[in-house]
């Protein structure tokens, strides 16, 4: 299974929750770990690294805190990902970085695994901060309505 890193679920929880919020005031790390019931120092170590990034702004001072530096509808999800991964979204190496491995000019499965990376890419670039916080259903779609089978998705391959 491919999975994000657990500081890119917070981070991402994170975001969410910035969004969901009213506009005004900043939030500080101690209150956002509250709301969202993660740790204090992870939830300090994830907004310190998406506003080095650009994804949120920070004030300092006794008011201080976090914001989202753009509409939720600007940010997109491999943006995130991205931002708390420290790097794009790509499942193979060949994927993110192109003439990285040794193997890459014999290998028969780099294309299709490019072609992978490049459609999980788009489908998730379709879907914007705005969309996690209010989903709608013409751009979060259910897999079984697409006609997949979901019962083996939780199946470990062996």
């Amino acid at each position: 299974m491919i999975r994000l890193s657990r500081i890119t679920d917070y981070g991402i929880v994170l975001m969410a929750h910035l969004a969901a919020c009213p506009e005004g005031a900043p939030h500080n790390a101690r209150e956002l770990a509250a709301e969202t019931r993660l740790p204090v120092p992870v939830v300090s170590k994830v907004l310190k690294a998406l506003a080095r990034e650009g994804l949120l702004v920070s004030q300092r001072g006794a008011k201080g805190g976090y914001g989202l530096a753009r509409a939720p509808q600007e940010i997109t999800v491999p943006q995130m990902i991205a931002a708390l991964e420290g790097r794009p979204l790509g499942f193979t190496e060949c994927a993110q970085h192109p003439g990285a491995c040794p193997q890459e000019a014999a290998c028969h499965v780099r294309a299709p695994w490019q072609e992978i990376s490049r459609a999980v890419h788009g489908a998730l670039a379709r879907i914007t901060l705005a969309d996690l916080v209010t989903p709608s259903q013409s751009k979060i779609v259910p897999l079984a309505s697409l006609g997949v089978d979901t019962s083996e998705l939780d199946t470990p391959l062996s």
